[in-house]
């Protein structure tokens, strides 16, 4: 396939100047065809003394698998080419693992206590020791009831949580098992499909064109093998495969057939060793978690506040006992902590991530579906993921020089390819006919010649059925079929077709020549009457049909997307320019260089966000280019499917496996893709943004509920000295987590615009309702308590003489009736951005309501719980109160209207005008700031349970991680991986500068 770009470089020597470049030219020109000839050497050691054991077949200084003559090969793997039989098999599968990069598996005991591993439920554990020890005096026995409550919520929430979870991992297992590869192996003499997984080294493979090479091996038999390692070295061509050379596993089969032996498997495999670079950063703090910190100290700070408060009041002001403090203490502690805040937020990502599976989308790691709802940018490789990776002849593009028309230039060209054992280019021609018998009705084949790398060339002789003549058809790169023309070959067609091969160049299109020649005789292998120029074609990899659809729906989510592809500068603008992405784009150069001295872009970075894409990346510039993108305070994701791209998907917010990604790519990505194309991604990116809304509207719930428990039971203390049982608050918590937890599957509407979190907003909202909840509650106890309006006017009554006895027991009923529906109700409106009634909840959210509230109401009329200090209360009471609820509940609209127009609206033009004037202040470049270390140590505190879970799981010995030694890398991985590898290796935590 001619290079365009390299014949615009090279093309003809003008007029009346002599031709001495002309060869020099050819070679830089073709260099990419021919590879270093690297000659087998023998195993320097003596064989009989190497086990069949890994630590012995992959020690480097003892013996090479992967140069040493093939006979040596199989005496070091004990092993012929009549392949192992399944006994052997099964033993070699023993010792040297599956043929799969390793993954930890989580011990489930250790993922359940996982949940109760957060700042959160430590305090909860602590109410628990405090129910059980600290309440142990004063000639009362320990409270038994209230430590079974609290440990039964504790239980019940991580329960939930280890369930959902459980169940989308499990979802995400099957669907990766479904990717598993298969294998054709030999084993008992016979040829037989297997899973990868299985094979062993010493196992002997068949691979044809279009298969992948399902393992590291040494070919045994080779038959015009052309290999695509473009997902290991992000070579464009193809390689050339001989007998004795190396396969990489997970690379493609393009052209032939070949056998071979596997040398390596699994971890050893060039894959695995590339890919144990990254992923390994297990002290990093995910995005989600440093904000589950700041919401967590919000609602600790609120607690510790009121706590201190209720001590100094309490004891120093009441000279309340020991017990009874302690009581009230337990009602703020166990109230108003959000113990279900990790598991809710954990399910709503579990479910979502079984929800986005539906879309073909894996989730690998739960925590980036909050990321990608806050993705801004999207960088997006070109071939396969926005173009369809399959070159097509541009019809309309055609040039013809002779007496063919457009259709017969093509229809000539087709009788040039093969129609069976394709290569890319002799698949493309063949189906621009749309009906591929074309290619040889009407014609006998005499003689083919298929491409080779040194003619550069495809060439056909055939003989016409209607005329009986003999003809020859040519083609393939345009200088090598310019010199083969002989005939009507003049300057102004050489020119003409010099001004076409440059106009296509500049289009980013691959010209292919065409020629054509008559025989005088009937031998085939006899002289033509000369080849004569016809035509040129254009070749292409096309865009696919749903890609500049995905990439304006991208664009009207707010996300810019970014080409960054390792093919030339002029195909990335004309993709650019076809998918209406632009063409404003730039050599991967200028990201060492930096921007032209006098250009309008004065740093690289302003260079970078100006940007529609790169050309010619390796994978160092697409790190680069993310590293810098987050340093400019982007959420960043990358698309990628190879080995070399893992350094890149491991560093990116976001990193994305598109369809048919290597094992490597996979494990390095937080999303994996099994359908082709970006539109799976931007429905992943919308559903992500719905599960977002989900989670902050929970986050503004949890936090108003914990200021509505801890001011409203404090000032009642305080006022009243009102003393409410803690096991009553276990039971409002535990209803509440009920109905909660089916804010997962809730109906929201997603943002158009990428989301973040405004901390701001949400403590300011929360702070509002919490207090006009707490409000609700203090004047229902003070209309109680300091009038007989509700006695006078609906004949009720208490049991007690409130004058002197405070604490009746069925005050306590109607102040646990009133809080539990109100505050669940609440939801209602922190879900809804107008009024509530407006946004139809789900029926799972609205049928838990209800049963809650018929829960609540069946307590409170028939509860007669000595040890909690409650007792039923008549129908007339719980009418009050519900009628009271509704009378206090329609007015929180408002509230949320009030505080949209002032409060968030000052904070949202203060932090616009701090961004504007910190955007001034460095010239145009977002700034980022270093985190302080007291911020590390505190969000470290609520990082990825799985961190734990790995820690505890090594102490323990339940799994075992991947090691290798890094000095090795070099013979097994490009220099791009292994520099960018091992600066994430060295520094997992290291903040972007």
């Amino acid at each position: 396939m001619s290079d365009p770009i390299a014949e615009k470089e090279a093309g003809p020597t003008p007029a009346g100047e002599p031709d001495t470049n002309e060869p020099e030219k050819k070679k830089r020109e073709y260099k990419d065809f021919g590879h270093e000839e690297e000659k087998p050497t023998h195993a320097n050691v003596d064989m009989s003394l190497i086990e069949l054991k890994a630590e012995d077949l992959y020690d480097k200084e003892k013996v090479d698998l992967e140069t040493i003559v093939i006979d040596d090969v199989f005496k070091l793997l004990q092993c012929d080419e009549g392949g192992l039989n399944a006994d052997e098999a099964n033993r070699r599968l023993e010792i040297f693992g599956p043929n799969k990069l390793e993954q930890e598996e989580q011990n489930a005991f250790l993922q359940f206590l996982s949940f109760m591993w957060n700042p959160l439920s430590w305090v909860m554990e602590g109410a628990a020791l405090v129910a059980i020890v600290l309440s142990n005096g004063e000639h009362r026995p320990p409270d038994w009831e209230d430590f079974a409550g609290i440990v039964a919520l504790l239980f019940i929430n991580s329960g939930i949580g280890f369930y959902e979870e459980r169940n989308a991992g499990n979802a995400v297992k099957a669907l990766m098992d479904s990717l598993a590869p298969k294998a054709k192996v030999k084993r008992d003499g016979s040829w037989r499909e297997i899973e990868s997984s299985e094979l062993v080294p010493g196992d002997m493979v068949s691979f044809k064109i279009g298969d992948i090479v399902p393992a590291d091996c040494r070919l045994t038999e080779a038959i015009n093998v052309s290999i695509d390692q473009a997902a290991l070295t992000g070579e464009s061509l193809p390689q050339s495969k001989k007998l004795g050379d190396q396969c990489f596993s997970g690379s493609t089969c393009k052209q032939g057939e070949a056998e071979g032996v596997v040398i390596s498997t699994g971890a050893n495999t060039f894959f695995g060793r590339a890919a144990s670079l990254v992923g390994q950063d297990d002290d990093t703090t995910g995005h989600l978690q440093k904000i589950l910190a700041q919401i967590g100290s919000f609602c600790l700070v609120s607690i510790g506040i009121f706590v201190l408060a209720e001590i100094f009041v309490l004891y120093a002001g009441f000279r309340y006992n020991y017990r009874r403090g302690l009581d009230d203490i337990l009602v703020l502690l166990i109230g108003g902590i959000p113990i279900a805040m990790p598991t809710v937020l954990s399910v709503t990502l579990a479910v979502g991530a079984q929800q986005l599976a539906k879309h073909k989308a894996i989730v690998t790691r739960i925590t980036a579906i909050e990321e990608l709802a806050g993705v801004t940018i999207l960088c997006s490789d070109k071939t396969g993921t926005l173009t369809t990776n399959k070159l097509t002849i541009d019809r309309n593009l055609v040039k013809t020089y002779g007496p063919f028309s457009s259709d017969d230039v093509v229809l000539l060209a087709a009788y040039a390819s093969r129609t069976e054992n394709q290569d890319a280019i002799d698949q493309c021609v063949v189906g621009a006919l749309g009906d591929v018998s074309r290619a040889r009705a009407g014609i006998t084949l005499l003689d083919f010649k298929p491409f080779n790398p040194v003619d550069k060339r495809t060439e056909i002789t055939y003989r016409e059925e209607s005329s009986g003549k003999l003809k020859r058809v040519t083609k393939g790169m345009t200088g090598i079929i310019i010199e083969l023309c002989s005939r009507n070959k003049t300057d102004d067609q050489e020119n003409r077709l010099e001004a076409d091969v440059e106009e296509f160049a500049t289009r980013g299109l691959r010209a292919l020549a065409v020629a054509y020649e008559e025989l005088d005789g009937q031998d085939p292998e006899g002289e033509g009457n000369g080849f004569e120029l016809i035509g040129l074609l254009a070749i292409f990899d096309p865009p696919r049909d749903d890609t500049k659809q995905t990439i304006d729906d991208a664009l009207a989510l707010g996300v810019k997307v970014k080409m960054v592809t390792g093919d030339q500068l002029a195909i990335a603008k004309e993709t650019g320019r076809r998918l209406g992405l632009g063409d404003h784009m730039y050599p991967a150069k200028v990201l060492k260089e930096g921007p032209a001295a006098g250009g309008k872009h004065a740093t690289l970075d302003e260079m970078i966000m100006d940007a529609d894409g790169f050309a010619g990346v390796f994978p160092e510039h697409k790190y680069e280019i993310v590293k810098r993108l987050q340093a400019l305070g982007h959420l960043c994701a990358m698309t990628g499917d190879g080995a070399n791209d893992a350094p890149a998907l491991s560093r990116a917010n976001v990193g994305i496996a598109v369809e048919g990604a290597t094992d490597a790519a996979r494990g390095a990505a937080d999303i994996v893709l099994t359908e082709p194309g970006l539109s799976t991604i931007v429905h992943a990116i919308r559903g992500s943004r719905v599960i977002f809304q989900r989670m902050r509207n929970y986050s503004i719930y949890a936090c108003a509920v914990t200021i509505r428990i801890v001011v409203c039971f404090a000032i009642l203390a305080f006022a009243w000295k009102f003393d409410f049982p803690p096991f009553m608050v276990l039971i409002i918590a535990l209803l509440n987590d009920g109905t909660i937890m089916t804010l997962s599957v809730d109906r929201v509407l997603p943002s158009n615009t990428p989301d973040s979190w405004d901390l701001a907003e949400i403590f300011a909202y929360a702070v509002a309702y919490g207090l006009y909840l707490t409000a609700s509650t203090v004047a229902l106890v003070a209309v109680i308590l300091e009038t007989t309006f509700f006695q006078d006017k609906f004949s009720v009554s208490l049991s007690g003489d409130l004058t002197d006895h405070r604490n009746d027991p069925q005050l306590h009923t109607i102040v646990y009736l009133q809080v539990a529906v109100i505050s669940q109700a609440l939801i209602f409106i922190t879900r809804s951005h107008s009024f509530f009634f407006m946004e139809r909840p789900s029926f799972a959210l609205m049928g838990a309501f209800v049963v809650a509230q018929v829960i609540s109401s069946i307590i409170a009329a028939y509860g007669n719980w000595g040890f909690t200090k409650i007792h039923s209360i008549e129908g007339g009471w719980i009418g009050i109160v519900w009628v009271w609820n509704i009378i206090w509940f329609l007015p929180l609209d408002w509230i949320k209207f009030a505080m949209k127009a002032t409060v968030i609206k000052r904070l949202r033009r203060r932090h616009q005008i701090a961004a504007a004037a910190e955007l001034q202040a460095s010239g145009g470049v977002p700034l980022t700031r270093t985190t302080s270390r007291a911020a590390s140590v505190h969000e470290s505190l609520y990082s990825n349970r799985v961190s734990f879970i790995r820690r505890a799981a090594r102490k323990v010995g339940f799994g075992q991680k991947i090691k290798m030694n890094p000095a090795e890398l070099q013979r097994f991985s490009s220099i791009q991986a292994q520099q960018t590898g091992q600066v994430l290796a060295r520094h997992p935590s290291r903040p972007t500068a």
